[in-house]
């Protein structure tokens, strides 16, 4: 039960609105508190994304997600050191298959969401700063509440999310273990063969 949702605040924690804009002038505490909120509230008053419809799931994250996300930078972080050592080919076969597996996780977990609700942490950062830590917990109606950070960075174009912390676990940090093994016994292009394997081997799960 709890794993399951643990990712499911993972993808929350990447989403925003469709009909919210980036606003490079909100904190990115703010911006978090604004996006979270507006998500869980869309996800309730949506019976289909409620019942698990996949493809509405999946618009829902491919629309919202990755437009605020540095996705380039959160593949390399989680390849670590072989992504240097990978072509330029390799790289985006490995950021269009990393942001596959991303979608797909994110859509299968999100109609766990019923009444949870964000509570943000003060953000201990300087005007100035350009890389933050935004800290906040998910609030169950039953037991204790749910650690869930985000890395940030200022772009051109607002904060851009690059990483998230559930429960003390940075997303990256875990994928960075299990893709380094699988370099390491077969090579970038078997990492590439894992993820387009785990990829095809989904089901999309059916309405309920």
């Amino acid at each position: 039960m709890k794993r399951p949702f643990l990712k499911l605040m993972a993808s929350v924690a990447l989403l925003v609105s469709v009909a919210a804009p980036a606003i490079a002038q909100e904190s990115p505490d703010a911006l978090i508190r604004r996006l979270s909120t507006e998500v869980l509230d869309r996800i309730r008053s949506d019976k289909d994304l409620q019942a698990g419809d996949f493809k509405k799931l999946s618009d829902l994250v491919d629309a919202t997600v990755m437009p605020h996300v540095n996705f380039q930078r959160m593949t390399a972080l989680s390849v670590g050191r072989n992504w240097r050592s990978a072509s330029p080919e390799q790289q985006k076969q490995l950021m269009n298959e990393f942001r596959v597996l991303l979608l797909r996780t994110y859509s299968g977990a999100l109609s766990s969401v019923k009444d949870q609700s964000i509570r943000m942490k003060p953000l201990r950062a300087d005007a100035a700063d350009t890389e933050v830590i935004v800290r906040s917990e998910v609030a169950q109606p039953r037991g204790e509440p749910i650690q869930l950070d985000y890395r940030m960075e200022k772009a051109s174009d607002g904060w851009k999310i690059y990483d998230v912390n559930v429960l003390g676990v940075w997303l990256v940090e875990t994928y960075r273990g299990q893709f380094a093994q699988e370099v390491g016994a077969r090579g970038i292009d078997g990492l590439i063969k894992s993820l387009v394997d785990k990829n095809r081997s989904f089901e999309a799960p059916k309405k309920s």
